[in-house]
């Protein structure tokens, strides 16, 4: 098959998608991506691209066309806005142009926000084609859950505008089964809908730490609980702060983030306030194929959510590259994340925003053999293989093709 794939995030930009394009080309599909300049998360124009170059590329036989749009900056609301408005425009306006050619099915990633759906929807109605959209963040309830509008007219806007984009859809895929119910509220067809999870970058598989010394220096001896990704609101440090403070008597007892968002500053301000420097300790982003190292140097991986309806109905996106790499799981979260980690039996889990649960699940574990956290993350690979691995969502994805 002949596939557009659009989306506002694509290579060099760190994204799921980027391994998806590459696995539907291994099955031999002929790919064409629209995108835009790549800026993210740094804000910037990666190195080698600018607002109008390049305009096309070729990734292993991909062809990649880029979008003109506005770097999102230091990520502050109002350059935010301008960043995914441009992208929705330029795209709608150059798509015609740039995909001439015959597709016979037009495949969507949609993170936030939805107007990046635009163009596919403009280019299923010219080239009279179906469209598949993927959803990764489900609106309005994620925009609403996030409290970053205010304005009633605003949000009954853009209510209208996703209800809108999901009914043009001719297959709605789903990253949550929860998502289902949501999506048939906003009057779409149950029977358009399909449950299509994401998997973990093909790097994340459990790895010898005695291969990267130079991560060993990084990491402080003793019992490591380690937290990797998006340093945010969404992810209630709060919580997790009040976790720190509850255990800060446990002298080897260590707590390593990994990533970058808006709480980093206002975290490391707090582990300062709080005394907390010796046992807390804030590494920054690191590149993603070291990951899978830093991870088989903790002894539990932590996830965390803010108790929003929303986060109930999602599956983080850190959960599968955790289970992946095969180590035992702290969930402060609720919902289908929890559930997943209960079924596998692949860690502890306590209710979002309860610090009192949390400090006692890091106690819990704190206290295990080293041979049954082995086995606990064992049983969360294992889940892995049979539930989130690249080869059954890339067959299930090419039957819905």
């Amino acid at each position: 098959m002949k596939i557009l794939v659009i989306s506002q995030y694509f290579w060099p930009e760190i994204c799921p998608l980027n391994d998806l394009v590459l696995g539907l080309q291994e099955k031999g599909h002929e790919l064409t991506v629209l995108t835009g300049i790549p800026n993210y998360p740094d804000g910037k124009f990666y190195s080698g691209y600018s607002f109008l170059r390049p305009r096309t590329e070729n990734l292993s036989g991909v062809r990649v066309l880029r979008v003109p749009l506005i770097p999102r900056g230091k990520g502050n609301k109002w350059r935010l806005i301008l960043n995914y408005l441009s992208f929705a425009w330029f795209s709608c306006l150059l798509a015609p142009f740039y995909c001439r050619g015959k597709y016979d099915v037009i495949f969507t990633y949609q993170t936030s926000p939805i107007t990046s759906v635009l163009p596919a929807i403009l280019l299923k109605r010219i080239k009279k084609i179906p469209m598949l959209l993927w959803i990764q963040d489900l609106w309005p309830d994620s925009v609403i859950a996030m409290k970053a509008i205010n304005s009633s007219f605003i949000i009954n806007l853009i209510t209208q505008l996703s209800k809108e984009v999901y009914r043009c859809s001719d297959r709605v895929l789903v990253q949550s089964k929860e998502f289902i119910e949501k999506i048939a509220a906003l009057g779409v067809n149950k029977e358009k809908i399909s449950y299509l999870p994401n998997w973990a970058d093909k790097n994340y598989y459990p790895r010898n730490i005695d291969e990267t010394p130079e991560i060993i220096q990084e990491i402080p001896k003793g019992f490591v609980v380690m937290y990797a990704g998006n340093v945010g609101k969404a992810q209630s440090f709060e919580t997790i702060l009040l976790a720190m403070k509850k255990l800060s008597h446990y002298q080897q007892l260590h707590w390593v983030i990994l990533g970058d968002g808006s709480s980093y500053e206002w975290l490391k301000a707090q582990i300062k306030i709080n005394n907390l420097t010796t046992n807390v300790h804030i590494l920054g982003r690191k590149p993603s194929n070291l990951m899978p190292y830093y991870f088989a140097a903790a002894n539990c991986l932590l996830v965390s959510l803010r108790n929003e309806p929303i986060f109930a109905l999602t599956i983080p996106s850190k959960l599968q590259s955790y289970l992946a790499c095969g180590r035992p799981i702290l969930a402060a979260l609720g919902g289908v994340g929890a559930k997943i980690v209960m079924e596998a039996q692949a860690g502890l889990v306590s209710a979002p925003e309860d610090s009192e649960g949390l400090a006692h699940n890091i106690e819990k574990m704190y206290s295990m053999h080293h041979e049954e956290l082995n086995k606990i993350g064992l049983n969360g690979r294992d889940f892995y293989e049979k539930n989130f691995s690249r080869s059954v969502i890339l067959d299930r994805l090419n039957d819905l093709l």
